[in-house]
């Protein structure tokens, strides 16, 4: 065990959780005023925009930070080499972006779309001054200040926005807001972490890193090939009314998701690429924090898809009742999406990003099938579509390749996911149980309060009695921790 790793890992978590929750909520309140001020039209305007900036985004950075991030052993040369890279290559996609901001604008019909990608495009140029001190950061395990400057960018963009808006910028407020978020956090981040930069000469020196970005962007953008087919084939299929069902199911069932796994997952990479050579470590964090998001995530999901019917109907109103399927569906899939979030990060750490790359080319052309085929039953086919799909490509290839890689056998990996499976199930009965139970009659805001109610006391119990043993390690550790 490495006491002081793990306690940079819960001291990263917690940094990164605190923060997160504090800057969301200064977000939504801002959103809510904001809302109020400008028109759907403002929105619309630079959502347009964004289709595009937000997919070169992906790509800006090249998978450079991760690079520096695996290949611990570069010198001092090579990551100045990589720096000077990652800004050539953000100012290269800045003037591509300001190129072709005439072309999409035309694309769209809004010619005030142009001017909103050719500001946005500045972005990409602020966002590369940060690749490097921030992948840096990470390695070194600087959480906090890693949480901070999220903190500080999401702080500034709100308060930007804002303000802006309220001088009457329409659309401009939500453009300019942007663009003060990420110039702050860029001064913020070169002002905690300094590094001399180079011009990419000798490139043969950092073709490797610069090869093993190019998988990560290609992963990237495959990523972002089958994670968007969903809503586009849902939209063109079955119209503006069954994605709009879809696409509130896909955001409430993608809670437990976001909120508990991207939190881990954003501060995995730099505890991982400590212990890459220690297979044994590695291990034991892979175990171990997939246990951990397992008590949490699973019973959430199985939760949300058991009492769909009554949240809908009592949050939303009847008028949202096509979104309870897609949403139960939805929901069990992300609880097994919830696991997942670390395989990735283990071969790309590993050094094996060209297998991570291979899962997500083939899941770019698989699932986008399954849902074509799936959109026949509806948007609930669609959603379907993901609980046998996704796994039908990840269990043979994804979780084969990372368990091989560290030599995790699949029983050790299950038994880790028992304690909350088992719990999940008993839970599961229980609700259903008392769904059953209930008279037909029965207000759905009780129901609903007593399915939550009944769920939570069981999950609970079930952990207190049947895997109390389990409960009181992480405690012991916990404790290890701040002492």
């Amino acid at each position: 065990m490495n006491p002081e790793l793990d306690r940079s890992l819960v001291h990263g978590i917690a940094w990164t959780a605190g923060l997160k929750w504090f800057t969301q909520v200064l977000s939504w309140a801002s959103t809510l005023i904001v809302a109020n001020i400008l028109t759907p039209g403002d929105y619309g305007l630079v959502g347009m925009a964004t289709v595009y900036l937000g997919l070169v985004q992906l790509v800006n950075e090249f998978g450079l930070g991760a690079a520096i991030l695996q290949r611990r052993d570069l010198t001092e040369d090579q990551i100045a080499r990589l720096g000077g890279l990652s800004i050539l290559l953000g100012m290269f996609f800045c003037l591509l972006s300001i190129a072709l901001a005439w072309p999409i604008a035309s694309f769209f019909g809004e010619p005030a779309v142009r001017w909103i990608v050719v500001v946005l495009s500045v972005t990409f140029v602020t966002s590369a001054f940060q690749s490097l001190p921030r992948a840096l950061m990470q390695r070194d395990l600087e959480y906090r200040r890693l949480a901070w400057l999220d903190g500080i960018e999401a702080i500034a963009l709100t308060a930007g926005t804002l303000v802006l808006a309220l001088l009457g910028f329409r659309y401009w407020a939500l453009v300019l807001g942007g663009v003060l978020g990420r110039f702050v956090c860029t001064v913020a981040v070169l002002y905690w972490r300094r590094h001399r930069l180079a011009w990419p000469r000798q490139f043969r020196t950092i073709l490797g890193e610069v090869t093993f970005g190019s998988h990560i962007v290609v992963s990237r953008l495959a990523w972002y090939a089958y994670t968007n087919a969903d809503t586009a084939i849902v939209g063109r299929v079955l119209g503006k009314v069954a994605l709009g069902a879809y696409n509130l199911g896909w955001t409430i069932a993608s809670i437990p998701v976001e909120r508990i796994s991207g939190m881990v997952a954003r501060v995995t990479p730099g505890i991982f690429s400590a212990v890459q050579h220690d297979l044994p470590a590695l291990r034991r964090y892979v175990l171990g924090l997939s246990e951990i998001m397992a008590l949490v995530t699973f019973p959430v999901s199985v939760g949300i898809a058991l009492v769909a019917p009554d949240f809908v109907i009592v949050a939303l109103g009847e008028k949202w009742r096509p979104a309870i399927v897609p949403l139960q569906l939805l929901a069990l899939f992300g609880g097994f999406r919830s696991i997942t979030a670390l395989l990735p990060q283990v071969l790309v750490v590993l050094g094996q990003s060209r297998r991570s790359m291979q899962f997500s080319l083939i899941a770019a052309v698989v699932l986008p099938i399954a849902f074509w085929i799936g959109s026949r039953w509806g948007a609930a086919g669609v959603a379907g579509a993901w609980i046998v799909g996704y796994p039908l490509v990840a269990i043979p290839s994804y979780f084969r390749s990372a368990f091989r890689a560290i030599d995790l056998r699949t029983t050790a990996y299950l038994r880790a996911l028992w304690p909350a499976g088992s719990a999940t199930g008993v839970m599961a009965a229980a609700v259903a149980g008392v769904g059953l139970w209930l008279p037909e009659a029965t207000s759905p805001k009780i129901r609903l309060f007593l399915l939550v109610t009944v769920g939570a006391v069981a999950y609970a119990g079930v952990l207190l009695v049947a895997h109390r043993r389990r409960l009181q390690d992480y405690l012991a550790l916990w404790r290890r921790i701040r002492a």
